[in-house]
């Protein structure tokens, strides 16, 4: 997070994914429910390969017979047959599996894919120059699996076939920015694990709470680097982003994802590169030491201009309070209307992990932290209840309201940087996020959902989207 930063973020387009709606006949708003996922419920059985089922027996070029190769080969096989039936059903179009799969050591024997040299080449990626898909074996898989479960495997392969899907449809070609092609393949991806999550894949199977969690923490692991152009060469998006575009295939399905354009990413994309005016002061660059008085001041300044009437008041000490629970690093009371901040905790989570911070996350996400317990102090003030697993879902909604009011060109004491919003993300996807929690630290039980929600608040003008859906 930075100050008074000049540089101007593209207009952000409301989305209305999910909206909240009336019940016909009653007048009534039917809220999403804090247990489901889009539409489907909070699940927390096994996510991975179907016990039992035999391989797909795909043919892969160069391959050694591993298991992260076969594992690989079963991912295309259901990916592909997805789209076997989807392509017809959504744009009345022939889906046609690719026409070679390849195995390689990035750490082995140089080969010739797609006009480059796999030697050191730790990637997978889509050749539409001859059709195919190709994968290392020796670094990327392995790492995926070993850090996120065998379904980060199949998350890549499924947005690397997301590309396959696009130029079949041919709503892209050689001239559309790489962002757009980028988003539209985690979109698709997006698609395919909502059918993974609905039990149709024949190799797989999905949690909509920790097995979806894993795939979106797999997508904030290869998010582009903090400070990177959306309009560069090879961009994929920042984590917030490509959340984003997996989250509008899960919730919307393919036609939605056929609808992301250069307009479109153009009015949504968060991806900014570093002002040359933003300060590293030795925590990285657009980071500020959360401890500092003046810091805590300005937080304050901002959560009173995004919520004029709360009148909520930070302090530090040891929090005390007759009807809430003490929830760290910070804690919000409704008898005194004050949130009490525990600085060493902050200053942890904070700092960010290349600082050497065990459970640092970054600035962006500890200031988040408090405003997520300011947010409570708005829904007090407004009469909304502040305990409950639906009050997690509006305190979400309401701080990314508060983020979308500190973009770069809006006038302010604190500013987003780059890699701001991926640190909210990150937070959302840990077990206990104060984000998306009531006042006694009782969290919406998805990554997903909170991660949705916040993001219904940040592409929103005012509160009103937030307290009518939430």
């Amino acid at each position: 997070m930075i100050r008074k930063a000049v540089v101007v973020l593209a207009a952000l387009a409301v989305l209305t994914t999910g909206c909240a709606r009336v019940v016909a006949g009653t007048g009534a708003v039917e809220r999403p429910d804090p247990n489901q996922v889009a539409g489907l419920a909070v699940t927390s059985g096994d996510s991975g390969p179907r016990p039992g089922v035999a391989d797909a027996g795909l043919p892969v070029a160069n391959t050694d017979g591993s298991a992260v190769d076969r594992l690989a080969a079963n991912a295309v096989a259901d990916v592909q047959s997805f789209w076997q039936q989807e392509l017809p059903a959504d744009f009345g179009k022939e889906f046609k599996p690719v026409k070679g799969l390849l195995s390689y050591r990035s750490d082995g024997p140089a080969l010739k894919v797609c006009n480059s040299s796999t030697a050191g080449l730790v990637n997978a990626f889509y050749c539409q120059r001859d059709d195919t898909v190709s994968w290392d074996r020796a670094e990327l898989l392995p790492r995926l699996n070993d850090s996120f479960g065998p379904m980060s495997v199949v998350a890549v392969l499924a947005h690397e076939l997301g590309h396959a899907v696009q130029f079949r449809l041919g709503n892209v070609n050689q001239a559309t920015p790489t962002i757009v092609k980028e988003q539209q393949a985690d979109c698709y991806a997006g698609t395919f694990f909502r059918a993974v999550a609905e039990n149709k894949a024949p190799h797989f199977q999905l949690s909509t709470g920790p097995g979806l969690n894993s795939i979106m923490a797999t997508l904030f692991f290869i998010r582009d680097t903090a400070g990177s152009s959306a309009a560069a060469d090879g961009a994929h998006g920042n984590a917030f982003d490509r959340v984003t575009a997996f989250q509008l295939g899960f919730s919307d399905g393919a036609k939605r994802c056929a609808q992301i354009d250069v307009r479109e990413v153009q009015g949504r994309i968060t991806e900014q590169q570093f002002d040359p005016k933003d300060q590293d002061q030795g925590l990285g660059k657009g980071n500020l030491r959360v401890s500092d008085p003046s810091a805590l001041r300005d937080l304050q300044t901002t959560l009173k201009a995004a919520f004029p009437d709360a009148k909520a008041q930070l302090v530090t000490g040891a929090p005390s309070c007759s009807d809430a629970k003490a929830t760290s690093p910070a804690a919000y009371c409704p008898t005194t209307d004050q949130i009490t901040l525990d600085l060493p905790n902050l200053t942890r989570i904070g700092t960010s992990p290349r600082q050497g911070a065990k459970g640092g996350i970054g600035d962006f996400a500890a200031f988040a932290e408090i405003a997520s317990r300011f947010a409570l102090a708005v829904e007090h003030a407004t009469g909304h209840p502040v305990d409950g697993p639906a009050t997690g879902q509006l305190t979400a909604c309401l701080t990314g309201m508060w983020a979308g009011t500190i973009t770069p060109g809006h006038q302010g004491a604190l500013q987003l940087s780059p890699g701001d919003l991926d640190e909210a993300v990150a937070e959302m996807l840990m077990g206990s996020s104060l984000i998306a929690a009531d006042v006694n630290g009782a969290a919406v039980p998805s990554g997903f959902a909170r991660v949705q929600a916040f993001r219904d608040g940040f592409t929103s003008t005012g509160p009103a989207i937030c307290t009518s859906k939430y």
